[in-house]
């Protein structure tokens, strides 16, 4: 707390909110600014001291500034509150300013980055973690996205050098990056922030939406989704001895039904197999619901079968293409034997 107010007040304000335990803190211990000298004057313990301070008492503008700049000379992403115009200047030059929207001044809710319509603390917890979800949620969608575009590559690349039929033909990746990609990924959007967030240390705000981890991810789980596909092809062709129309319309479900229940396995890996963020997102079962109705469309309507060369399976080729789907899902909430990282 670093407050222009006198030392005692600031004591009995840090008391209240726990700042400061008073049955182990030294009783009304704090740093009187007014026997602070210059920051350019100061030695290399007294900055320490002055670091490790939980109270500074009687703070002038300058010296607010100058501990912001300290903290951030260590590599401390700093949020500062304020309501005075004094604060203002401390305001602009912190990673985060935040003003008292109904006590503040209005210089300082100009100089701010957020502004707290309550004036209540407990806001600012409220939204660091809408933030954090907000983030993880973005990360969601990209990591989703990006794995069932791989795994569409790497199936048409495989399928190819395999000199068979293809698993799945031009309009058919066209109906499934329109249609069924698109809605689970929307759904991934407006996600719940897990409560494992809060738990996690703050994220470097140098490092990019997806890192080199997230990337492996990506490639990993679509290259499981690719190889599913590819294994329900060779079992429709050299085991059910389906002709090829039927051979690749359940390669076709296999990889969209892979893919919707790819979506499952976005949850935190802090999260529970069941009870998650994602679960608990009634949008997700929405768009499971409506492309699996897409799906079946797709197939059983004669005009849709007929432009994208879909026909039906019968019951083996459906239990073939249901039962290769979920390996990925398995895999994914695996997380391959935990040698991954967590997704978000």
């Amino acid at each position: 707390m670093v407050t222009g107010d006198h030392g005692g007040t600031a004591w009995n304000v840090a008391r209240a909110v726990g700042l400061v335990d008073p049955q182990r803190e030294e009783a009304m211990a704090y740093v009187d600014g007014r026997a602070l000298p210059p920051l350019e004057e100061l030695s290399e313990s007294a900055i320490r001291d002055l670091l490790d301070a939980r109270i500074i008492a009687r703070a002038t503008p300058r010296q607010k500034l100058d501990l912001i700049e300290l903290h951030q000379r260590g590599g401390a992403v700093v949020a500062m509150t304020g309501d005075g115009v004094n604060d203002a200047p401390a305001l602009k030059k912190a990673d985060i300013g935040i003003a008292m929207g109904i006590r503040g001044t209005q210089v300082a809710r100009e100089s701010a980055d957020m502004v707290l319509k309550d004036d209540e603390l407990e806001t600012i917890v409220a939204a660091v973690a809408q933030g954090r979800a907000i983030v993880a949620n973005i990360r969601k969608f990209v990591i989703y996205l990006m794995s069932c575009n791989v795994s569409e590559i790497l199936a048409v690349g495989l399928g190819v050098l395999m000199q068979g039929p293809l698993p799945i033909l031009p309009l058919q990746i066209l109906f499934l990056n329109l249609v069924t990609d698109v809605f689970p990924a929307l759904a991934l959007g407006v996600c719940e922030g897990s409560p494992a967030l809060m738990q996690q240390p703050p994220r470097d705000p140098r490092e990019p939406i997806l890192t080199r981890r997230h990337w492996r991810s990506v490639f990993t789980l679509g290259a499981i989704i690719a190889i599913s596909v590819l294994a329900a092809l060779l079992v429709s062709v050299f085991w059910l001895d389906k002709p090829e129309r039927e051979v690749t319309t359940i390669a076709f479900l296999t990889l969209a039904m892979a893919q919707l229940w790819h979506v499952l396995t976005m949850r935190n890996r802090e999260s529970g197999w069941i009870g998650n963020e994602i679960t608990r997102n009634p949008w997700i079962w929405g768009a499971l619901a409506l492309c699996m109705l897409l799906l079946l469309v797709a197939v059983y309507w004669p005009p849709l079968a007929a432009i994208l060369s879909l026909t039906n399976p019968g019951l083996s080729g459906w239990l073939v293409a249901i039962g290769f789907s979920l390996v990925p899902l398995v895999a994914g909430q695996l997380s391959l034997l935990r040698r991954f990282d967590r997704l978000v």
